[in-house]
């Protein structure tokens, strides 16, 4: 089993590695207008958490005496449970909230590929099954539903703090206290630095998540998010609503999910975001300002992973 999934992550490498070199030729006209200077705040004075710009010591003494939990809900369906799933919550557990009370909420659509590990001694995690849809798109879309029911029946009783992470991607660094917020966007490693003129939003009037040319503040990765549970429920109900809207016009997103993140936190601006440093493209030229990398997409191979059925 370990063999296989050896020869099966050394394949995805190699494959992802071609994949990302023909797409980073194809994206580089758009990443063009880039700004010289790192943002540490917003025009809505929202922070921007790079590496450095945070007491660790400070953050630990304020939420000692507070008995903070934190949740992570993490979706691992098809073939991403199989080559993802046991590398992202062993990597979470040694990096996220350390020595912070934790459960992760892990959706599968098939328990008895769930590899059994270890945890360490705050750290729990809870499975449930969902149902595996025919399309990828509709996976990713439909979590949004998914997150939403889970908050409503039981993860607003339980956590202070509740994160939304894709599978595909490891963590490499301490990710702490520093990164909770009310509401908590993460930049996207391609685009954290464009012209908001070429970011990639959904510009069809038709769509729920449409944004209108040369407006927008920033782009948004859709494989993080967090903050409150109140928030986060705002957040998934919200895209929930426009990509079922859409749906019942027959309009699909440009970037399904995360076009309909992206017009949330256009209207509704996060109140803390974190710079790239927190979830890095390795196979993205690492730029000066990329100091401490605190999670990475793992390597990916869509044409093995996305099958559509």
């Amino acid at each position: 089993m370990e063999e296989e999934e050896e020869r099966g992550r050394k394949e995805r490498e190699r494959k992802g590695a071609r994949r990302r070199k023909r797409r980073e030729k194809e994206e580089g006209k758009h990443r063009l207008n880039f700004t010289d200077k790192n943002l540490s705040v917003t025009e809505w004075s929202a922070p921007v958490v790079w590496h450095g710009t945070y007491n660790e010591s400070v953050l630990e003494n304020y939420y000692a005496n507070r008995k903070i939990t934190v949740g992570l809900t993490v979706f691992a369906v098809g073939r991403y449970l199989q080559f993802y799933l046991h590398s992202f919550l062993s990597s979470a557990d040694k990096f996220f909230m350390v020595d912070q009370k934790v459960i992760f909420y892990v959706m599968v659509d098939n328990f008895s590929t769930i590899r059994w590990m270890p945890l360490s001694r705050l750290h729990t995690f809870k499975i449930f099954k969902i149902k595996r849809e025919e399309r990828w798109q509709d996976i990713s879309m439909v979590r949004m539903k998914i997150i939403s029911e889970h908050i409503v029946d039981h993860i607003q009783n339980e956590v202070d703090f509740l994160f939304c992470m894709d599978v595909d991607q490891i963590f490499r660094g301490k990710y702490g206290l520093e990164t909770l917020g009310e509401s908590v966007a993460q930049l996207h490693t391609y685009w954290y630095k464009a012209n908001s003129t070429v970011l990639p939003y959904e510009r069809s009037q038709l769509s729920e998540a449409y944004i209108p040319m040369g407006e927008g503040d920033f782009y948004y990765h859709a494989a993080v998010f967090g903050g409150t549970p109140i928030q986060v429920l705002n957040i998934a109900r919200e895209c929930s609503k426009g990509i079922m809207n859409d749906k019942k016009n027959n309009i699909e997103a440009v970037w399904h999910d995360e076009s309909h993140l992206n017009k949330y936190f256009f209207l509704h601006k996060p109140t803390k975001i974190l710079s790239s440093e927190y979830y890095w493209d390795l196979y993205q030229k690492r730029t000066p300002d990329i100091k401490n990398i605190k999670l990475s997409w793992d390597i990916k191979n869509y044409e093995l992973l996305r099958v559509n059925h």
